[in-house]
């Protein structure tokens, strides 16, 4: 705030060049605090004013909208500037979710070079590693004295992204090893690189999917992967930055589908309110639609309703037990599916898992609604009639079946959903609750019937 409070004087004036000194003097984070707050107008004076190295470093972690209408508005020269002096894979990232008249107008501004980079990156399968991936990277030959390697460092490693990881190839360019740098810094300069190299490597092929990469870089300490064709030719690199930015818009899509809405394709902060109301508006149609067979269910038991009013009391009850299982069950199984703790074949073992947890789950709560009967009658807080023991029994076990039906439900739908080849996160809380819900009723109804007949019914 303060940073912001000291440049604001210094914004719609004439002197640039004191503006640029200030910003000079501020950090990262100061800076993209005051690019987040300007109005449109000063945000473009601002970022124009940042010297080049700080304005590609900002451009890299500003929201999709923001980056288009910088790329939109500010000086052609700085376009230039940026589209070239960007990380290729970053410059892909931000390419790939332009709309194509403007990937195609922005491509012409790239150097030959930069151009052709550009085009390759942006030929891969959307989603693919190839479009992760950087081809900066550090390529040396087994035949190689350590001392060849850090030369080769010294007079290549400039543009490379990452120089903690030196990849080893043949004569045709595919890959062999990786060697991180710590192992020849403690070896003589004369030892051959074949000397150091233990064949122990990592590698993501080229057409693999984005969240395969995800998976391996949670698994493994790695700074970067290399990226390979069919034929184990090194293409590139992917590195831990754009795999964690990755990973963070994956599992944002994933909790945003969880709570019951399409995924957003930018920031809530920035997405116009007309396409907010269309992400949401398509999952609750189709949630009201299924709690619309709630209202069935409880007309077909109309008459158990009518001859026992009591049993209405504890509707609410049920369902809100039953549906909450079956979010938890539902929220446990696609973190741990997106983290690749649990595959289609475990299936049997979560269902074991799960009915134990359901019977355990649904006995405490069944206990727990059995006292609540209990105590209010003995306390004459509520009347619940001289069958009070059997209604307080016919919750009891509605709470474990329910529940018990909930976690199953749960935890077995995104499984089968990923077996079909759908989105795990489309079996969402809130659908499992809707789920759960009729079911819910059908489950209380019959075990009253079960217990009540006779009696109230």
């Amino acid at each position: 705030m303060a940073h912001f409070n000291k440049i604001q004087p210094l914004l719609g004036g004439e002197n640039k060049q004191e503006l640029t000194e200030q910003l000079k003097t501020m950090k990262y984070n100061d800076i993209l605090y005051i690019l987040e707050r300007c109005n449109d107008d000063h945000k473009i004076e601002v970022y124009e004013a940042l010297p080049d190295v700080l304005a590609i470093k900002c451009f890299k972690v500003l929201p999709k909208s923001t980056q288009l209408f910088l790329i939109k508005n500010i000086h052609h020269k700085k376009v230039v500037m940026l589209l070239n002096s960007l990380p290729d894979d970053d410059r892909t990232a931000f390419l790939k979710d332009c709309p194509s008249r403007v990937v195609n107008t922005l491509i012409r501004q790239l150097s030959d070079e930069e151009r052709t980079i550009t085009l390759s990156l942006l030929g891969y399968p959307e989603h693919s590693v190839g479009r992760l991936m950087t081809p900066h990277y550090i390529a040396v030959k087994k035949e190689w004295t350590v001392a060849q390697v850090f030369d080769h460092i010294r007079n290549h490693g400039q543009n490379s992204e990452t120089v903690n990881v030196i990849y080893v190839v043949d004569k045709n360019g595919v890959l062999i090893d990786d060697i991180r740098i710590r192992e020849f810094i403690f070896v003589s300069p004369e030892t051959l690189v074949s000397d150091v190299m233990d064949h122990r490597y990592l590698q993501l092929l080229v057409t693999d999917k984005e969240t395969e990469a995800i998976k391996i870089f949670r698994q493994h300490n790695r700074f970067a992967l290399p990226v390979v064709d069919a034929n184990g030719v090194l293409l590139g690199i992917v590195t831990i930055d754009d795999v964690l930015r990755l990973a963070e818009k994956e599992d944002t899509k994933e909790f945003q589908k969880i709570g019951g809405s399409e995924a957003l394709d930018e920031p809530y902060t920035t997405i116009s309110f007309f396409n907010l109301i269309k992400k949401r508006a398509g999952w609750l149609v189709i949630l009201f639609l299924g709690e619309m067979l709630t209202a069935t269910a409880m007309g077909f038991f109309e008459g158990e309703i009518s001859k026992a009013v009591v049993l209405a009391l504890f509707i609410p009850l049920i369902i809100s037990s039953g549906g909450n299982s079956g979010s938890q069950a539902s929220s446990l199984i696609i973190r741990a599916m997106a983290l690749g703790e649990i595959t289609f074949k475990d299936w049997w073992r979560v269902m074991r898992r799960e009915i134990l947890s359901g019977l355990t789950l649904g006995s405490i709560l069944g206990f727990v609604g059995f006292l609540r009967i209990l105590i209010w009658q003995q306390t004459h807080l509520y009347n619940y009639g001289i069958h009070w023991f059997l209604v307080a029994i016919t919750i009891g076990f509605s709470l474990i079946g329910v529940v018990l039906w909930g976690t199953i439900s749960g935890s077995m739908l995104p499984i089968a959903l990923k077996k079909l080849g759908a989105d795990p996160a489309a079996s969402s809380a809130p659908f499992v609750a809707t789920l759960v819900d009729v079911t819910g009723l059908v489950i209380y109804f019959s075990v009253a019937y079960i217990i009540l007949r006779g009696t109230l019914l």
